[in-house]
């Protein structure tokens, strides 16, 4: 049986797993290789993003959105919310850089999609009015999910500067998780993305208990897990924007002076 999310020994495996590399993503803007990868019999398949293969970024340094990657993924997993697949930063065929579990998505499920306005699934919350190239009018829409509204918490977290749709993934089991983080946890507030269907809401008192939670491991391991990938500016401003959140209470709305959605959407 190939090795699951959930599983304890997945980091381990992902740590020291042989990877062979089968394809490139194409679409993606930085290296994106999809590999076999191969542990004492065991094997799976994994995103490898070599470190050598990210493109220069006028606002982020370079060589940093690997370790952004795996920061991403240890906030989620130290916050409970477990939305990231497993993820490490390891050598591999092409140097150092970001490994993370392949999860085989259904196309059939999928949580983020561009409607006609008279085609919006009941339940599904508008995020923006817009033509498509036909010029007809449309909607981009995303489910009104539990795992999502979570998902919109992260991304304000980590201040995810682009959330598409396509980095929302679901299974045919009904699991959902969120990939690509190499652009987030800049101490400028850059917060751009497709979750905007709750704002002002309430977050609910048992995502405070985590926000308070998550704040109060910053002082511990946790912070130091993330000094290995951040700067001490950015985990100073993750715990600025926790304390943001939690006082509010609610979804944040976007930012002035900074684009709200990512372009393209998906």
């Amino acid at each position: 049986m190939p090795v699951q999310p959930d599983d304890p020994a997945a980091l381990d495996f992902l740590r020291r797993g042989r990877i062979e590399v089968e394809g490139r993503m194409v679409a993606a803007s930085n290296a994106t290789l999809f590999c076999a990868i191969e542990l004492d019999g065991v094997e799976a398949h994994c995103v490898y993003k070599p470190v050598r293969g990210e493109q220069p970024l006028w606002d982020f340094p370079d060589g940093t959105l690997a370790g952004r990657e795996v920061a991403t993924y240890l906030i989620s997993a130290a916050a409970g919310w477990d939305l990231v697949p497993p993820t490490v930063l390891r050598p591999g065929p092409f140097g150092p850089g970001m490994v993370q579990l392949w999860i085989d998505t259904d196309t059939d499920s999928e949580l983020v999609d561009v409607v006609g306005v008279d085609a919006i699934p009941a339940g599904w919350r508008p995020v923006l009015h817009a033509h498509d190239r036909a010029g007809e009018p449309a909607v981009l829409v995303h489910a009104d999910h539990p795992r999502l509204r979570t998902m919109a918490v992260l991304d304000a977290v980590i201040n995810n500067a682009d959330r598409k749709g396509g980095h929302v993934l679901s299974t045919a089991e009904g699991a959902v998780y969120a990939v690509d983080h190499g652009i987030c946890l800049h101490a400028e507030d850059k917060l751009r993305t497709v979750l905007w269907g709750w704002i002002d809401q309430p977050v609910g008192e048992e995502t405070l208990e985590v926000l308070g939670s998550l704040r109060a491991r910053l002082a511990g391991p946790l912070g130091e897990e993330l000094h290995d990938h951040l700067t001490r500016k950015e985990v100073e401003a993750l715990g600025l924007r926790l304390d943001r959140l939690a006082a509010a209470g609610v979804y944040p709305s976007p930012s002035e002076g900074w684009p709200a959605i990512p372009w393209p959407a998906f």
